[in-house]
């Protein structure tokens, strides 16, 4: 469409929100914008746009991942007719030609319900190995619509949330992976069915590859059922030995059998799990979920076309992310990790299975969402010692560990008590770590499977106390 002169809404201003006005108005749009709580959003509130009426100046809607689709000024916007976008979407239609030629730069897309984060930051990183120009963008660095009109970029590492990819349509990835899909937001979607049906549209229109989790049926059935560029191929990656149109491991040796010339016959190298070892955790093992991240961003680049040794100097060159498996210190021989990022079960479920068997004092909780968490200590349960639980929804986790792991000694931390919440937490932490029977050497380790807005800032902010109140204890170790 021609933007000078569209009369655009934009509806929550958040980053992304407040990147989309900018990049609009740049091109001659009328902005209008709402937000429900930025002061600076025009003086409107929701109720001038719960009528037709009320949005007769308006052409179409670009939406804030942050506004649920049953949001009173969405609905009234698609019962009106008007086209409502993501700011992914919008960014999409904007993209500019590269400056050194051949068109815009092709997308490389991630999305899951865990380690989408890490994926992205490893395929930047192997992109820049590979000497392209690249940017780590969407629900992570850059707001994508930013990079999407600047034209010394060569290639995108987008990271898609299911928010971002419910109202994106006519997106078409050179490449896209769904790393894992697991209940999470449904209070959002409404359901598990429509919430993987958003991650599946980062499959849609795929050009060179669809990247899908082996061990997850879910990934799988949605690459099989993506409709595609002619020539697109489905390509798994597995912890395991792969076979013909899969990336996986073969010893210590991460191999690629889904895009090299002879895969039917070779295994081509790309990195081992040495090229890993920044990223092991205190038992120097790298988890099983980082290898697999790893796997899914050597598959996204390859279908880009870099070459295996991009792979291995990529991988080597990446820096463990904050909050992320991170060891903070080691205080009376007991390590201290920081995985705030494990914000929901699937999450969690995976760091603790970094750990070896009776060697976990479990900090979790926090705000719930609605989830349950009896499969996550039913299938973790080997590997605690000990759990102290935060946050004002311990009680669904409280209840998972009576039925499922009741020889496990447990402490609440009373959200209602004053004080700081986390400094109690590692301090009960401690008193449990001294008085187990480790089957191997303990750690503490925050992986609260809940999001952190019940009593922190954000995941960063709850792991950045938790750090603060470690490095504490080592002060008067």
């Amino acid at each position: 469409m021609t933007w000078d002169g569209a009369r655009v809404l934009v509806a929550g201003l958040g980053i992304s929100g407040r990147a989309a006005v900018q990049v609009l108005a740049a091109r001659g749009a009328l902005v209008t914008t709402y937000d429900d709580a930025a002061p600076d959003a025009d003086e409107r509130d929701a109720d001038t746009f719960l009528t037709r009426d009320g949005l007769a100046g308006v052409d179409l809607v670009v939406t804030s991942p942050g506004l649920r689709p049953d949001h009173p000024v969405l609905a009234a916007a698609l019962a009106r007719g008007l086209e409502v976008l993501s700011e992914v979407e919008l960014a999409w239609r904007l993209r500019v030609d590269r400056a050194a030629g051949g068109g815009p730069a092709p997308w490389l897309a991630v999305t899951g319900t865990n380690g989408k984060t890490t994926t992205v930051g490893m395929l930047a990183s192997i992109l820049d190995a590979g000497g392209e120009r690249v940017a780590a963008v969407g629900n992570v660095g850059t707001p994508i619509v930013l990079a999407a009109t600047d034209p010394s970029l060569d290639v995108l590492a987008v990271e898609l949330s299911s928010f971002q990819l419910h109202f994106t349509h006519t997106m078409s990835v050179e490449a896209g992976a769904v790393l894992n899909v697991a209940p999470d937001h449904l209070d959002w979607h409404g359901s598990l069915a429509a919430y993987a049906a958003d991650k599946g549209r980062i499959f849609a229109r795929a050009q060179v590859a669809c990247v899908y989790n082996a061990a997850d049926e879910a990934t799988r059935r949605l690459a099989e059922e993506a409709d595609v560029v002619d020539g697109a191929v489905a390509v798994g990656f597995t912890l395991g030995t792969p076979a013909v149109g899969q990336v996986g491991i073969v010893e210590d040796v991460l191999v690629d059998r889904g895009f090299a010339a002879l895969r039917h016959t070779h295994a081509q190298e790309l990195a081992t799990l040495d090229d890993l070892a920044q990223l092991a955790g205190p038992d120097g093992r790298v988890a099983p979920h980082v290898v697999a991240d790893a796997l899914a961003a050597a598959a996204l680049a390859l279908a880009h076309g870099v070459p295996p040794a991009a792979v291995r100097d990529g991988l080597r060159a990446f820096g463990p992310g904050e909050h992320r498996i991170a060891t903070v210190a080691e205080v009376d021989s007991v390590a201290y990790v920081d995985d705030s990022k494990a914000t929901n079960a699937h999450a969690a479920a995976a760091s603790l299975a970094a750990f070896a068997p009776h060697s976990v004092v479990w900090i979790a909780g926090g705000l719930a969402k609605g989830a349950t968490f009896d499969a996550l200590v039913a299938a973790r349960a080997d590997r605690l010692v000990g759990a102290v639980l935060i946050g004002v929804d311990r009680a669904p986790l409280a209840g998972a560990l009576a039925r499922h792991a009741p020889q496990v000694p447990m402490i609440e931390v009373d959200s209602t008590e004053t004080g700081d919440v986390m400094t109690r937490a590692v301090h009960a932490a401690r008193e449990l770590a001294a008085g187990a029977r480790p089957g191997a050497p303990l750690t503490v380790l925050l992986a609260p499977a809940c999001a952190s807005m019940d009593q922190f800032v954000s995941y960063a902010d709850r792991g950045d106390r938790f750090a603060t109140a470690v490095r504490d204890l080592t002060e008067g170790a």
